[in-house]
């Protein structure tokens, strides 16, 4: 099987696993027991805490400062953040092409009476950040939160967050940024990024899943959704999975290290999948992209990994079923919805063609992708999209 799901998941780094085994093998894990067994779980934490600090460019060690709050992974740090920061009666803002786990939370909150606002996208999938400033201030009062992925999970295609994030503190609102499929395949520095809270999951950068943190911003105050105990300053209750949070600290720091050699890797190998398929099928469309009036294609930035691609002629599902079986992972959205496959809601923000949306593909590589299992995907995927399309003309 060649793997090219990396935006819904990713292979766990061995060097990840080794240090999982070490602490699991170290005995039990209670950080909140007083004696000292707890208290060398407790180190193990802080230490996993210096280490992320580190790794995002925020100092997680000053009384009033920033903190991190770890959390099974990017969904809960979406509904708690979205649940959890400013006032509760105030409007939300969100862009029309946001994660599931946070645009179903805004239809929950919506359903309960508080308003949403929404703010649309530009056919390369780009959010129209002009408006944003409106959007806040619009209604009977101004909006209290404002919610806008750093990239999206299924074009790759990479936001304005620091437009937004200015304009925000212009206008004194909390910012939340969803960092889950940016971190660690490109530069972030929380400490310049401008935001009240960021959305992390570990195993979208090479670490164990069930782990991810919910970034707060220094003097942010958070309603926590648990409650029963005392751990993470009440914010989210419960024992803390010391193995876990060892596992996470390990690949962010993995991931960001070794960034300056990983990111231009990927952006080659996705390059050569787009481009190799592109020679073979020229008709294929590459989503955030647009012509320019010679017709040439021209790209927005995207995150290096990641390729959202419609088969024009070929249903989706059909493709995605023949892929499985030629040894081809991939998605037709997020991983979050892809199991009852409706048309994506991102392709359908930005204005495409219905033929377009019901034709569209996820491929995302990862620093284990190859060259040669490349251009052993590129064969695969041709031979089924060939097949596909013969088989759609003879039923037409």
């Amino acid at each position: 099987m060649i793997y090219l799901d990396n935006n819904a998941t990713t292979e766990i780094d061995p060097r990840v696993v080794d240090v999982m085994i070490d602490v699991l093998r170290s005995g039990p894990c209670n950080a909140s027991s007083q004696h000292a067994i707890g208290r060398a779980a407790r180190l193990r934490i802080d230490d996993a805490i210096d280490v992320i600090g580190s790794a995002i460019d925020s100092a997680l060690d000053q009384p009033g400062g920033p903190r991190l709050i770890f959390t099974s992974g990017g969904t809960e740090s979406n509904n708690l953040a979205l649940t959890g920061l400013a006032d509760p009666d105030a409007a939300i803002v969100l862009s029309r092409i946001e994660h599931p786990s946070v645009i179903a939370v805004a239809e929950h909150l919506a359903a309960q009476g508080r308003e949403i606002r929404w703010m649309d996208v530009d056919h390369t999938g780009v959010a129209k950040i002009d408006s944003l400033a409106d959007l806040i201030q619009s209604g009977d009062r101004p909006a209290g939160l404002v919610s806008l992925m750093s990239a999206n999970n299924e074009t790759g295609v990479i936001q304005p967050i620091e437009q937004a994030a200015q304009i925000c503190r212009d206008l004194g609102v909390t910012f939340h940024v969803d960092a889950t499929q940016s971190i660690g395949k490109v530069p972030i520095s929380f400490r310049s990024l401008g935001a009240s809270a960021v959305t992390m999951s570990a195993h979208k950068f090479h670490g164990p899943t069930g782990i991810g943190g919910l970034w707060i911003a220094g003097g942010v105050k958070l309603r926590p959704q648990l409650h029963g105990g005392e751990q993470q300053l009440e914010s989210r209750p419960g024992t803390e999975p010391v193995p876990l949070i060892c596992g996470m600290a390990t690949a962010l720091q993995l991931a960001t290290s070794e960034l300056p050699e990983t990111q231009p890797r990927l952006s080659l190998l996705r390059d050569r999948l787009e481009q190799g398929l592109r020679s073979a099928h020229p008709d294929l469309v590459v989503h955030g992209s647009s012509r320019d009036d010679e017709g040439e294609v021209a790209l927005v930035p995207r995150l290096p990994n990641t390729t959202c691609l419609s088969f024009l002629g070929a249903d989706r599902q059909s493709m995605l079923m023949a892929l499985d079986f030629a040894g081809v992972a991939c998605s037709s959205g997020s991983a979050c919805s892809s199991g009852s496959s409706p048309p994506s809601h991102v392709l359908l923000a930005m204005g495409l063609p219905a033929e377009q949306v019901q034709s569209a593909l996820r491929f995302g590589v990862s620093k284990f992708s190859t060259e040669k299992k490349i251009d052993d995907a590129i064969d695969r995927i041709s031979r089924c999209y060939k097949r596909l399309r013969q088989n759609r003309a003879v039923e037409n």
